[in-house]
């Protein structure tokens, strides 16, 4: 159950990648729309918290140990600031994310495809162990 867990973070983390790095545009303006027309999208951070929380306690007997602890973090401190955060922090951090040029979204699609591997060959689901 662990490993299937931790899989579907790596798919999330996958296919956000790949949309980022075939289309960074088209995404980020579906999110600006999204954010525009559902206020209550906030809620949702807490599926990142719950991701972090799962990461955290589920890869640490994983290799790239210091890898998944710091990316499990990073996950709960974003989604607690953006789900409970004070509005105008939030708009800020967003804003400043949103106004990217797009081979800013196109490196960070290929930090997401890269955490997304890694997470995979440690699974021992890809790549010779």
């Amino acid at each position: 159950m662990r490993d299937y867990a931790l899989a579907a973070i790596a798919g999330i983390w996958l296919a956000d990648g790949c949309s980022l790095l075939l289309a960074p545009r088209f995404m980020v303006e579906r999110l600006r729309e999204v954010i525009r027309h559902q206020p209550a999208i906030w809620t949702w951070q807490w599926v990142s918290v719950l991701a972090g929380a799962v990461l955290l306690i589920a890869a640490w007997p994983l290799t790239y140990q210091p890898l998944w602890i710091i990316t499990a973090l990073v996950m709960l401190l974003k989604g607690v600031l953006l789900a409970l955060g004070p509005e105008a922090w939030r708009s800020r951090v967003v804003e400043w994310c949103l106004n990217r040029d797009d081979v800013d979204y196109r490196f960070v699609g290929i930090g997401l495809c890269t955490l997304a591997a890694l997470l995979l060959h440690a699974l021992g689901w890809m790549g010779s162990s």
